[in-house]
């Protein structure tokens, strides 16, 4: 049985490590080999001492393995990170993972999600609810410029407190 848990500092490199295969094995189909390279072999951003410091992650797993993560920035509303384990996708893992960042942003009182998604990820945010607002060139910390979905989600009213 799959739980969510909260992440903290001493998880980053399992976490990133698992974002790298991820990069390298889902989102190869949207974009370029340099691209991926670039993308893959940079470091960990400094944000994610304080976003893991602040519970602002959730970790997926099941039997003590890691099969995701996630992470929502709770003093913007933004989904910073989802990453699921390539060879556990499309198993419902990142579905989970969306629907407890929905919780903790319910607890932070925010009434709508915002992300920029890998072109690859679109269609799951799509199924998720969230809604492409425009098509968007992603600078990302290596250098590299990707295309990416700025997406939004409003929250139902009934889960904001």
């Amino acid at each position: 049985m799959i739980e969510l848990k909260s992440g903290s500092i001493p998880d980053i490199p399992l976490l990133w490590s698992l974002r790298t295969r991820a990069v390298r094995k889902l989102c190869a189909s949207h974009y370029s080999v340099e691209q991926i390279e670039i993308w893959s072999e940079a470091a960990p951003p400094e944000s994610y001492l304080r976003l893991l410091a602040t519970d602002c992650a959730l970790l997926a797993e099941e039997d003590g393995q890691l099969l995701g993560y996630g992470i929502l920035d709770r003093q913007s509303g933004e989904v910073i990170a989802l990453f699921v384990e390539p060879a556990h996708a499309g198993k419902g893992i990142g579905k989970r993972l969306m629907e407890g960042l929905e919780t903790m942003a319910a607890e932070e009182y925010f009434s709508r999600l915002y992300l920029y998604s890998s072109l690859n990820a679109a269609d799951f945010y799509r199924a998720m609810g969230f809604v492409a607002i425009r098509d968007d060139a992603y600078a990302h910390p290596s250098g590299i410029s990707l295309r990416s979905l700025y997406m939004e989600r409003d929250l139902p009213a009934d889960s904001v407190h």
